[in-house]
């Protein structure tokens, strides 16, 4: 067992896209707020072709709430292929205050696979995938699951 409580190590989901990456690292800060940092192939001399000069080398939002992303854009010379729900991004909160602003914002153009409700084991959980692809499971901290 590791003594060290001074934990130094962190986990952020990074989200490989094909020239998508900017719009959905930007909705992703409208949706969680924070701020967007990204760099570009063209800034880094790195672009492989003319047409990915503006696309994301290197890409995150973060957030004051501790929300994190990162993302880019895969290459053209690389192989790519996003799958079918090859992982899910999991948001949860302590109330289902907290998570609803998030379900919303996250709802627009996505295609809903669970309504956010009330769960047998939470007080709300949702499925959804947005408009760029991403499954997201909204949820609030189990707990105070209502009863029937």
């Amino acid at each position: 067992m590791n003594e060290n409580t001074n934990q130094t190590l962190t986990s952020t989901t990074h989200v490989n896209f094909r020239g998508d990456a900017r719009a959905a690292l930007e909705f992703y800060r409208d949706v969680f707020g924070g701020e967007l940092t990204v760099i570009t192939y063209g800034a880094m001399n790195a672009a492989q072709r003319p047409e990915e000069a503006d696309q994301i080398m290197w890409g995150q939002v973060t957030a004051p709430s501790g929300f994190a992303i990162m993302a880019y854009d895969v290459p053209a010379d690389r192989p790519y292929d996003k799958g079918v729900a090859p992982f899910f991004e999991s948001v949860r909160g302590r109330s289902v205050e907290d998570v609803t602003p998030v379900w919303e914002k996250l709802s627009d153009g996505a295609v809903i696979v669970q309504d956010l409700k009330p769960s047998p084991w939470a007080p709300a959980y949702g499925m959804l995938t947005d408009r760029f692809g991403l499954t997201w499971v909204i949820d609030v901290v189990a707990g105070g699951a209502p009863t029937t």
